[in-house]
This record gives C-alpha cells, sequence and structure tokens, in this order.
C-alpha cells in the first residue's frame, strides 16, 4: 500500500496549530450498527451542510441501496433525501452519492472511494434558493470540489427536500435499520441554514494534506456535532444544541483511536485473496469461506522501525480429506492479489509461524519462504499470537499468550529470527501483517488487533511506549503499534 495523502494525515501533527480528533466511531455491519433522531420541529429544509471523515470497511460487492451516511426516510411514502456510498456491482461501485426523491435530485461521483487505508473527508453543501443550478448542491471529497458525476440532476430552485423535516432521520441506515454503513467515522457536523464550503472544516498543511481544523461557526437550530468523545454515549450531540442521536448496536468498545490525525492500520480489503473473505469489526475480523487458498494482508507497509500486533484465532474449520488446516501468522514482503502467501507463490519474502491445533505439518514451525523449521510452542484456537517486528536488526519475534517463544526477546534483540530470514530486500520495499491458511475449506476465523479497536475483549489494555494503541499484553520496550503517529518517527 503507497502512502498517500490520506493515509499519512495524522504523520503531520507536528505542524503548529494542529486540531487533533481524540477518537472515531466505529460502525460495523455485520450486527449492524446505527443512528436515528427524529427533529421536535422541521426547519431549513433548503439550505445545510453536512461535514464528516470517513474510513471505509468492509465494502460488498452488491449491496443495494448502498451504504447510508445521513438519511431521512419516510416509511409511509417511501420518499427520502440520502447521501450515501453505492456498492452495487459496477461502474457505480463505492461511488458518493447525493439523492433526493423530491425535488428530484442525483448526484453521482464517478470517483470512488475505495481506499480502507485512507480517511476521507467529505462535504455535502445545499442550497436551492440559488439560482445557478449547480451550486445548489455542492459535493467535495478531500478539500477538492467534485465536478464529474455520472449522474448529474439538480433540485428545483427554492426546493425544499426532507433532511431537516420533523420525521426520522438515520446516520448508517434507513427506516427499516437495513443499508448500513461499515467503517468508521468521525467528526459528523450537521449546520442547519448555512451553506458551507470545506474550508469550515479542514485546510491543506505545509505538507501538502488535508486536515481537519476545529469548526467555530454556529450550528442552527436542528444542528448537531457528533464526535464520539462519550464512549458510553457516542450518539452525543456536542454542539450545544442537545440534538443528541439515540444509538443501536453502538457499545463503549466502538469507540476508536483510529482517526484522521492518527490513522492505524487495518486488514486490507483489495487484497482479499481469493475475494472470498468475510471482513467485519473494522476490517479487524477475518473469516475465510471459500475451497481455495485465503490470504489478507495489512494496509500499510513498513520498511523500518519496531512494531507490534496481536492476532487471536478464534475458528477452525474442516479442511478436504488428507489435508491440514495450517493458519499462518506473520509478515509477508510484497502484495500480489493474484496468488497466496504460505505455500510460496504469493510473494517473493514472507515469515510466518504456523499452527494446526495440535497435530500438522507446521504446528510449532516458522517458516521462511518455503523452508519450515521449529520453533517454540504450537497454537490452538483461543491462543493469542504477538508479533514483534525488528526492521532496525531483520529480526521477528512471536509470542503465545504474551510469551516469547524460543528463547526470544525482543526488547534485547536475542534469538531473533532473522539471521535465517532476509528483511531488507523485497521487492515492493515494505513488508505487511498477514494472516494465510495452507488449505482451502478451512473457514478460519482471525481477530487483528494494531491497538486502533481490538476485535476481542481486552482483560488489562497496553499502550506502545509512546501511548497509542490498545493491546492484550505488553508490547516490548521499543516497539510500537502501526498508526502514522509513530510512522512519522521513523521518516
Amino acid at each position: 500500500m503507497v502512502f498517500n495523502n490520506s493515509i499519512l494525515a495524522g504523520s503531520s501533527t507536528q505542524e503548529e496549530d494542529v486540531y487533533e480528533i481524540a477518537q472515531s466511531i466505529l460502525f460495523d455491519d455485520s450486527h449492524p450498527a446505527y443512528m436515528r433522531r427524529t427533529p421536535s420541529s422541521a426547519s431549513n429544509k433548503r439550505t445545510w451542510t453536512y461535514s464528516l471523515w470517513i474510513k471505509r470497511a468492509d465494502q460488498p460487492a452488491n449491496y443495494s441501496p448502498g451504504m447510508l451516511l445521513l438519511q431521512h426516510g419516510n416509511s409511509g411514502t417511501g420518499l427520502q433525501e440520502t447521501i450515501r456510498i453505492n456498492t452495487a456491482s459496477g461502474s457505480t461501485h463505492s461511488t458518493l452519492m447525493y439523492y433526493s426523491d423530491s425535488p428530484s435530485s442525483n448526484l453521482t461521483t464517478t470517483q470512488v472511494l475505495r481506499d480502507g487505508a485512507s480517511w476521507y473527508h467529505i462535504v455535502v453543501a445545499k442550497d436551492t434558493t440559488q439560482s445557478t443550478a449547480s451550486d445548489r448542491v455542492k459535493i467535495y471529497i478531500n478539500g477538492q470540489r467534485v465536478t464529474s458525476f455520472s449522474t448529474e440532476t439538480y433540485p428545483s430552485l427554492n426546493g425544499e427536500g426532507f433532511i431537516n423535516s420533523n420525521v426520522l432521520h438515520n446516520i448508517s441506515a434507513d427506516q427499516n435499520g437495513g443499508s448500513n454503513y461499515d467503517g468508521y467515522m468521525a467528526e459528523m457536523h450537521f449546520i442547519d441554514g448555512s451553506q458551507l464550503d470545506p474550508s469550515s472544516f479542514g485546510k491543506t498543511n505545509s505538507k501538502g494534506i488535508w486536515v481537519p481544523i476545529e469548526y467555530e461557526g454556529s450550528y442552527g437550530t436542528n444542528g448537531w456535532h457528533i464526535d464520539g468523545r462519550d464512549s458510553g454515549d457516542l450518539g452525543d450531540d456536542e454542539s450545544g444544541n442537545g440534538n443528541d442521536w439515540a444509538t443501536t448496536n453502538l457499545v463503549a468498545a466502538d469507540q476508536a483511536p483510529d482517526t484522521p490525525t492518527n490513522n492505524f492500520t487495518i486488514m486490507n480489503i483489495l487484497d482479499n485473496y481469493p475475494h472470498q473473505g468475510a471482513f467485519s469489526k473494522g476490517n479487524l475480523q477475518i473469516v475465510s469461506f471459500q475451497t481455495s487458498y485465503h490470504s489478507h494482508t495489512s494496509t500499510m507497509g513498513l520498511k523500518r522501525g519496531k512494531w507490534y500486533a496481536e492476532i487471536k484465532w478464534t475458528a477452525q474449520g474442516t479442511s478436504p480429506s488428507g489435508y491440514y488446516s495450517n493458519t499462518f501468522f506473520g509478515i509477508v514482503g510484497s502484495v500480489d492479489t493474484t496468488s497466496s502467501i504460505g505455500v510460496g507463490t504469493r510473494s517473493d519474502s514472507y515469515c510466518y509461524i504456523g499452527t494446526t491445533a495440535g497435530s500438522g505439518e507446521d504446528g510449532g514451525k516458522k517458516r521462511n519462504n518455503a523452508t519450515a523449521s521449529a520453533y517454540g510452542a504450537d497454537y490452538a484456537v483461543g491462543d493469542i499470537v504477538g508479533i514483534a517486528l525488528d526492521l532496525d536488526n531483520n529480526k521477528i519475534y512471536w509470542s503465545k499468550n504474551g510469551t516469547f517463544q524460543n528463547s526470544g526477546n525482543p526488547a534485547s534483540g536475542s534469538t531473533g529470527t532473522g539471521s535465517a530470514f532476509d528483511l531488507t530486500t523485497p521487492s515492493s520495499g515494505f513488508y505487511y501483517f498477514a494472516v494465510s491458511d495452507q488449505h482451502g475449506d478451512s473457514s478460519s476465523t482471525w481477530q487483528i488487533n494494531f491497538g486502533s479497536a481490538p476485535p476481542y475483549t481486552i482483560s488489562s489494555g497496553n499502550a506502545d511506549g509512546n501511548g497509542y494503541g490498545n493491546f492484550e499484553y505488553a508490547v516490548p520496550s521499543g516497539y510500537y503499534s502501526v498508526c502514522t503517529k509513530n510512522i512519522s518517527e521513523f521518516g
């Protein structure tokens, strides 16, 4: 994964006068999660602005009518006004849409929002009193106005929509509780009565990166600001208006430190070989279910520094007769979506710890490319595997439930596995955390914790030396969670 500006937004925090976003809200469509509010009275239905930051997670191939970022829907009439991400297959996949049944309006971007590694800033600003039709709804992504649309129908002059009426409004759902968003949201602002541009919410910093700023304007009668700062009430309105939102399937654990100002790595939905893994929990849980090899990598590549992650193997399915269900946890040296890790054909270099739940080929062994050798204990379903990756000294260590194996000591550098494994020359230039099944039809389930929003219950949280991350076991001294604030220290 190339580090684009959206990925590295959190690395710009050394600049003066930076507005820090401390948390986001994780919406997981596997349960599903959403917010609802019915305003006590209608307000301005012609003029408003909606600003929010999103980081995509699961991306269903055909999920109509898409994932709703904001929706008014009337169950009696079926009429609606929405801001959503289209996820139907074909040319509309992961495009951004503003849509209203009345007055009839449809702006569907040609630009797609598929990148699960990046945060996107979205602003939709409406004012139907504008004499120029194209000024009545404006869409901005990362500070830039969108001008290319596959469908481009603007509302009529002075037309009143449905958002800001005194009926049910939804975030991450329609009026029936479906069409749920999957991913992270942060800094949701709704401005009643004003059509604003992105400069009210963000700026381009000295590195050319679009970053958030503090909104200092008014909100209007029905305006609100949701930032998830209260983990016990994630729908709390922080605007001062008291326009709180009721939540469904959102709990304290869904408050995540993965934000536009500190972006954490997650598993890469675009590197989902053979495109049959079921992603959930913000792309931190994966179930592989197709009769084939399964392999998945993280979104952020690493080439220097010391890094830590945890993986919990929570389920092992069956395998074809005569085969073992080998699950691998480790790193891979390049990303190739057309082949498989674990069998020596996906990457030019990888290093994995293997497990077979007590029997088989690679339990208690490590694999350096195609060669397996003994390395500590076997692993079973329910174990948490820690991975300490030292790219400064070409070493890698694995732990089992907090105990590093093979007498390894990441902090002192003793007994690393790097002497038999060249960590310096992957063709991509980067290493990625990865999981894989060696044999098909296993339906394994992995929960991967990079410290941002642990997909399993943490009994006693442990942060890294910089105060980032939330892990079950202590992070070795000098090792860090993979987030942009930590990455920025290594240049």
